[in-house]
């Protein structure tokens, strides 16, 4: 099922879009002291004074977290962009963002301007926005459904292989030094370019093209070029049977969405799988690894090394839920990264509060920290992903992207904006705050979740009808109405195709 242009589609679409997100999670790390000395520095010669304290401190902030503005807009915007532009065309638009971004940034000091650098994070937090709609989007329309989930998984492989690309690169001996910071900014060229050059040789998503663009030709051949043969007859009437179900190939909008009640329940697992997604405490794991690692007894210079650990485990753990998402499907694995998470948390608490008392114990708090990690990776980092893309069908799926986005971008926002004054005032027990999290996500999911592997779209709709209360009729005619074409004229398109000898199968 594994085709070499699925692989391809699948590793450029993900290297210059969802990495670029785990890379510039993880880049404003290293440089932190070379920046602010930056902005101190630009400072005096505007002002003719040093900044004070709190205006640094306020100013990094709002560089690191401007980040998550920038994905907010990017969110609210990708809709209409994917509905006029299509899947594919999406993701290599949105590289004049990252392109953008990138020089703003790399440029930001031979131009002696710190707003150049904000400015770059807000743009770059755009690309992010989009790409985290539009990459699983695409992905899981041009996949077979026996391997949708671990092709869904390529994401958030990415997004680790790209948290650990930037430690890598913010290593002293690379790019960690006062005189080549910026080139850790101006590397985020080099994906956008690569996406550049290899992804307009493959297709748009076949979905889009039948259902959206009614354009059975191309749709044919692209169904043809992602699965690697020649009878696509039955993805077509796959598709098409999809069609006769929603009548209706008009994208519906965020509040038809919210008010389409044979939805309702997917559009609250989208909620709270994503809320537990960013509120599951993994931020505020990487703001204490140095506090950790220090306390263990690591010298500072080597800390950034023993950082790494933490990338690695991140991107082998995200390697392992592809690998098994096919096998032990999506449920199990959510369900139980989550209440990993809980336990884990709960241990570490414990070690935190006693590390100073018993000479082991900040080991322990390594292990914790790593176990933590692996256990987001292994489900609740990707699957909320897979599981939007999954949910809904065609003509609700941006529309659903664009909700799932929101509530990511909000929630990451909140966790950077909150958790200072939550550890300040919890200490050592901050972390119970996100246990009780993962453990109401995990609760949530046991009893709502249904197991989505190997089914089609219109069977994921079947298994929610009797949790919304509504017949399969009633789903079928919660489809708004306008530019419509039915399934009878998209066959007959398709059929008026054979006849031309655009193939040899008959398929209605």
């Amino acid at each position: 099922n594994w085709s070499g242009s699925l692989i391809v589609a699948s590793l450029t679409g993900a290297f210059g879009s969802s990495f670029l997100y785990g890379y510039n999670l993880s880049v404003v790390n290293a440089p932190a002291v070379y920046i602010k000395k930056f902005y101190n520095e630009t400072w005096e010669r505007r002002y003719g004074l040093s900044v004070d304290e709190s205006t640094l401190t306020l100013l990094w902030s709002i560089t690191v977290s401007i980040f998550a503005i920038g994905g907010l807009v990017g969110a609210i915007i990708v809709t209409p962009i994917v509905k006029f532009f299509g899947r594919k065309c999406t993701l290599l638009l949105n590289n004049v963002f990252a392109v953008t971004a990138a020089l703003l940034m790399s440029l930001s000091l031979l131009a002696g301007s710190f707003e150049m650098l904000i400015l770059g994070r807000v743009i770059m937090g755009v690309d992010a926005g989009i790409s985290l709609s539009a990459l699983p989007m695409y992905l899981s329309e041009i996949s077979p459904k026996e391997i949708r989930g671990s092709l869904g998984q390529v994401t958030a492989i990415f997004i680790c292989i790209g948290v650990f690309t930037g430690q890598v690169l913010g290593l002293p001996e690379i790019f960690g030094q006062e005189s080549r910071w910026p080139y850790l900014f101006g590397a985020i060229i080099v994906p956008s370019l690569m996406q550049v050059m290899i992804l307009p040789f493959l297709p748009e998503s076949p979905r889009y093209l039948l259902l959206e663009k009614h354009d059975t030709s191309k749709a044919e051949k692209a169904f043809q070029t992602f699965l690697g043969k020649d009878d696509v007859s039955h993805e077509i009437e796959e598709v098409l049977a999809e069609s006769r179900v929603q009548r209706n190939t008009k994208l519906v909008s965020i509040l038809q969405l919210l008010r389409t009640r044979a939805v309702r329940w997917q559009v609250i697992t989208v909620v709270v799988t994503m809320g537990c997604y960013q509120l599951c405490g993994l931020n505020a794991i990487w703001y204490y690894t140095n506090n950790i690692f220090s306390e263990a007894g690591i010298n500072h210079e080597t800390i950034p090394y023993v950082t790494l650990s933490t990338g690695a485990v991140e991107t082998l753990a995200a390697v392992f839920s592809g690998l098994v998402i096919e096998r032990l499907g999506r449920r199990p694995l959510l369900i139980g990264g989550f209440g990993l998470m809980v336990g884990f948390f709960g241990v570490l608490t414990v070690s935190l509060t006693l590390q100073k008392t018993v000479h082991w114990l900040p080991y322990l708090s390594i292990f914790c920290i790593l176990a933590i990690i692996a256990s987001f990776c292994i489900g609740p980092g990707g699957i909320p992903f897979v599981l939007t893309g999954e949910f809904f069908q065609q003509s609700q799926r941006p529309a659903a992207f664009m909700i799932a986005g929101t509530v990511n971008w909000l929630s990451n926002f909140a966790v950077g904006l909150l958790f200072p004054f939550i550890q300040s005032g919890l200490q050592t027990y901050c972390f119970l705050v996100f246990a009780a999290i993962c453990f109401a996500g995990a609760t949530y999911l046991f009893f709502v979740l249904p197991e989505t592997k190997h089914k089609t779209f219109h069977e994921i709709s079947q298994a929610f009808a009797k949790r919304n209360k509504v017949s399969l009729e009633m789903q079928e005619m919660n489809h708004y109405p306008g530019e419509r074409k039915s399934s009878r004229e998209q066959e007959s398109n398709f059929t008026s195709a054979v006849d031309n000898g655009e193939t040899k199968k008959e398929v209605v």
